[in-house]
């Protein structure tokens, strides 16, 4: 009697073991194009990724960069302080995006440019996000706002 309910005991932790596992794989699988990792400029620019990894930038859009193309092409550059990376946009621009203000993109590096597919800009005159934040911390250009 006790070596049939130890083997079912054994039975069902196998079963709930093999259901995790699979779960934990599912979820891996579905999260697989939503991780893009942020990178600075100066990250890009040292060790830069391979032209089919989706991943963000961010940082100011560099004054004097901004170049409006045919139809909806953008081109800009963002800059951390430290590193200016090329980046070129086509579609609709944020009502807040503007040169020395604080963007984020998502898009790859190819031979050189970041091609943006998607651009967003800062909320307010105080808001930065912190990745931006602690990349210009690092380079030593980042200027608290005044309150």
């Amino acid at each position: 009697m006790k070596s049939l309910k130890k083997q079912r005991r054994i039975q069902v932790i196998i079963l709930a073991t093999v259901a995790l596992v699979l779960a934990t794989g599912l979820i891996g699988y579905a999260m697989r194009d939503g991780i893009n990792f942020f990178r600075a400029p100066s990250d890009i620019i040292a060790e830069p990724p391979q032209p089919s990894e989706t991943f963000r930038i961010g940082g100011l859009v560099e004054d004097g960069t901004l170049v409006r193309g045919q139809g909806e092409t953008v081109r800009f550059s963002v800059t951390d302080g430290g590193a200016s990376v090329p980046v070129v946009f086509t579609g609709v621009l944020p009502d807040l995006f503007a040169e020395n203000q604080g963007m984020i993109g998502t898009g790859r590096y190819v031979n050189g440019v970041f091609e943006a597919s998607e651009i967003l800009a800062k909320h307010d005159e105080t808001y930065m996000p912190k990745e931006v934040m602690d990349a210009l911390k690092e380079q030593g250009v980042y200027q608290a706002p005044e309150s």
